[in-house]
């Protein structure tokens, strides 16, 4: 276990993220307070996991003085265009229709809050999906019920085993916590 200095709140409730950080050594508790993540029409899509990732950590400013506090966001683009969370099944088949046989950026924002800096930092990740067959995107749709997943997918899951051919960049970075931007954010209140 690595010790802190303070005690380290991961303000999500991905059960990916809640992995991670435990596989990578940390002891935390969780706390998820109500955050709007909506931003502007204008903002420049590259920016959006920063923009929502901050707010998320601003949400907790004066909230937890004595104690770190990690937010994270993840986003998929593909052509432009930001694909959040669907809302349903065939939204989530929109999606994967769109990305299927394609490449898309995977963008992971990490922000840490300590006392009442908050420091931001964005990972990117390329992902290939081979051409998938519609009955390959409803059967995972139905399996794995993608709803809480950007872009309608895990890449941990049986479509990124299946369907995924190449990335560059962080593998943990597309599952949404760039692990060693992580640590090197938190490297500082280590106790020696």
């Amino acid at each position: 276990m690595i010790l802190l200095k303070k005690p380290l709140i991961l303000a999500s409730n991905s059960p990916r993220r809640k992995q991670l950080l435990t596989d990578a050594g940390f002891d935390f508790t969780v706390e998820v307070l109500p955050t709007d993540e909506s931003y502007p029409a204008d903002l420049p899509a590259e920016q959006v996991a920063d923009y929502i990732s901050k707010g998320k950590a601003q949400m907790f400013l004066n909230a937890r003085p004595d104690s770190l506090v990690l937010t994270a966001d993840t986003i998929v683009v593909a052509d432009h265009e930001i694909l959040g969370k669907p809302a349903d099944e065939r939204e989530a088949f929109k999606m994967l229709r769109k990305l299927s046989g394609k490449k898309h950026i995977v963008i992971t924002s990490v922000s840490l809050l300590a006392g009442e800096s908050i420091q931001t930092i964005s990972d990117v990740a390329e992902v290939s999906l081979r051409e998938l067959e519609d009955w390959e995107i409803t059967y995972y749709i139905e399996q794995y019920k993608p709803f809480d997943k950007a872009g309608a997918y895990g890449i941990q899951e049986w479509i990124g085993m299946t369907g995924v051919d190449r990335i560059e960049g962080s593998f943990y970075t597309i599952m949404g916590l760039p692990v060693h931007i992580v640590y090197e954010m938190l490297k500082p209140y280590f106790t020696k």
